[in-house]
């Protein structure tokens, strides 16, 4: 009987477990909030509820040769991944393969370069740091234990669910378009058919862009989703204009720009993504 853990059972980890389902397979989510259980739990996903960062005991005969799916955040703070790190100490070799989803940011600004896989890791935020060093600690845990991962380096993820119509009523500015970076992104659903198949498909030690292959700027990106959403376009300010109107988190985002292929990942898991770009998924929104 095939095991299959989700640490960190949100909105993907649901949707990962529901492909489970259609399969006949039940995955166990993990979670630390009430709100999410009974998500979960209404999904009749077998749940169980831990705070990572209290000292969760793991009996690793939990985890013996079981598939693990790995999509805790790291903690809002530091440099290190310690939920992670806490967890690869605990389980040890009990684990059949870990995937672990990081972020696109590992790669830092690209001045709008296209790159693939191969480019050097070069985070500029401590967000993006905490996933360099989650995918050192699974890499480490891999030579130490002689451990199965693959790792989805995933960009900004949108479904109906998740698409930012309160900061477009809140008319938030943008950049102006000839300032506006490149920006990558994955619908929810095609990045839990990628975990899947990644997870039965990708050869040992697999690193993959999870991306759609269609970048386009972050502005042209907001008028996308308010002319969906029939709303204002946000107004557009310069660059040198934005760090006195935007938050510093969204400063760190207009300060990186990359174009991502993902040839990669469509080949070697012989993958056809559902929505290829940002206009075939909210053409099949308004379908809806």
């Amino acid at each position: 009987m095939k095991r299959v853990w989700i640490m960190g059972c949100g909105d993907i980890g649901r949707r990962v477990a529901r492909l489970y389902q259609s399969q006949g397979v039940q995955a166990t989510g993990w979670v630390r909030g009430q709100a999410s259980l009974a998500l979960g739990e209404q999904q009749g996903i077998a749940m169980r509820l831990g705070d990572l960062d209290q000292g969760c005991f793991f009996p690793r005969n939990a985890f013996e040769g079981s598939e693990i799916f790995w999509f805790m955040p790291p903690p809002n703070q530091g440099l290190i991944d310690s939920r992670l790190r806490r967890f690869l100490l605990a389980v040890q070799k009990a684990p059949k393969r870990i995937l672990l989803i990081s972020t696109t940011g590992v790669y830092g600004d690209c001045e709008g370069r296209w790159i693939d896989e191969s480019e050097p890791l070069k985070p500029m935020v401590d967000r993006a740091k905490r996933r360099v060093d989650a995918e050192l600690a699974l890499q480490e845990w891999g030579e130490t234990y002689q451990g199965d991962w693959v790792i989805l380096r995933v960009p900004g993820i949108y479904s109906a669910e998740r698409l930012p119509l309160e900061r477009l009523h809140r008319a938030e500015p943008v950049l102006l378009a000839a300032e506006a970076p490149w920006t990558n992104r994955i619908h929810a659903d095609d990045l839990a058919r990628i975990c899947v198949q990644a997870m039965q498909l990708a050869p040992k030690h697999s690193i993959y862009n999870a991306c759609d292959g269609h970048p386009s700027t972050l502005t042209d990106y907001f008028n996308q989703i308010a002319d969906f959403a029939q709303l204002a376009r946000p107004p557009q300010v310069s660059l040198a204009e934005a760090s006195s109107v935007v938050s510093a988190g969204m400063l760190s985002y207009l300060q990186e720009s990359r174009r991502i292929h993902n040839s990669k990942l469509l080949k070697e898991l012989n993958l056809q993504l559902l929505y290829p770009s940002l206009a075939d998924g909210l053409k099949a929104m308004r379908r809806g």
